[in-house]
């Protein structure tokens, strides 16, 4: 079946099931959309089960992570936003940015795109970490958010990277608004919106524009495998309002620290891999 043995698809399946209940509640949980999760297990699974070629691989992990994200992200973003915990005067003031920054990111990933996003992807996520660990407790760098142009430049950035990255936003999204002073609940219920905006037109652009690759999965449009969508999907829609509901019982300094170790496992992988 999909040219493997009936093992290897079974033990597939698992993998991909287990990685949507992770993502999926993280997603609630820290406001990541999933994707620090998704796109390393999609490069292993690619890469590991279906021999695709790493820069090939990693491309695919970026779609399909984005494409997963879309209604994992809706169902936290609807949760947190009940929860009163969604800034939507950030939203309105990042659009702009967030939507051009998805567009010029999702063109440099299909026609630049490879192996090297991993590498800038887990020291991204690396320098992320160690800064959110180690400044759990510590007072924000500023007092607020800078004016409207700034902020706009904030979203830009927030969704070209990304995209490229193959993850929601929430991962920059987070620290950034804990450094501008925005309570940590309130910085997670808002980046699970910001999510919205990089995944939905991400995972749009890089399932229309890239050309599916000739060693890619069964079931692969674009740089999306449906494959990993359809057994990802379902378990991360039913794990995210569980998320949610665990993280307004958790302190903002352990939300933190849970975020940061989160991150620095994921990135650390991804360094490994994009350097062997």
């Amino acid at each position: 079946m999909f040219g493997l043995e009936w093992a290897e698809v079974l033990s597939t399946v698992a993998i991909l099931a287990c990685c949507g209940l992770v993502g999926g509640f993280l997603a609630g949980l820290l406001g990541i959309g999933g994707g620090i999760v998704f796109v390393p297990v999609f490069y292993f699974v690619f890469t590991s089960v279906f021999g695709v070629s790493p820069d090939v691989a990693m491309m695919l992990a970026t779609g399909t992570s984005l494409a997963c994200m879309i209604p994992t992200s809706i169902t936290a973003a609807v949760a947190q936003y009940h929860r009163g915990n969604t800034d939507m005067n950030v939203i309105k003031t990042w659009a702009p940015g967030m939507i051009l920054g998805v567009l010029i990111g999702s063109l440099i990933s299909s026609f630049y795109g490879g192996e090297w996003l991993a590498i800038l992807f887990g020291v991204v996520m690396l320098l992320n970490s160690i800064n959110t660990f180690f400044r759990a407790k510590a007072k924000p760098m500023f007092d607020h958010l800078p004016g409207k142009f700034g902020q706009r430049i904030i979203g830009f950035c927030i969704a070209c990277f990304s995209v490229m990255l193959g993850v929601g936003g929430g991962t920059l999204t987070v620290p950034i608004l804990n450094a501008c002073s925005e309570e940590p609940h309130r910085s997670v219920g808002t980046s699970s919106a910001v999510s919205l905006f990089v995944c939905i037109p991400g995972a749009i652009m890089l399932f229309t524009t890239g050309t599916t690759p000739e060693n890619a999965p069964f079931l692969t449009i674009g740089y999306v495998s449906l494959l990993a969508v359809i057994c990802v999907v379902p378990v991360s829609i039913f794990m995210a309002p569980r998320g949610v509901t665990l993280g307004k019982k958790v302190s903002p300094s352990t939300l933190k620290r849970i975020f940061a170790v989160a991150l620095f496992i994921v990135s650390i992988r991804m360094l490994i891999s994009g350097l062997s």
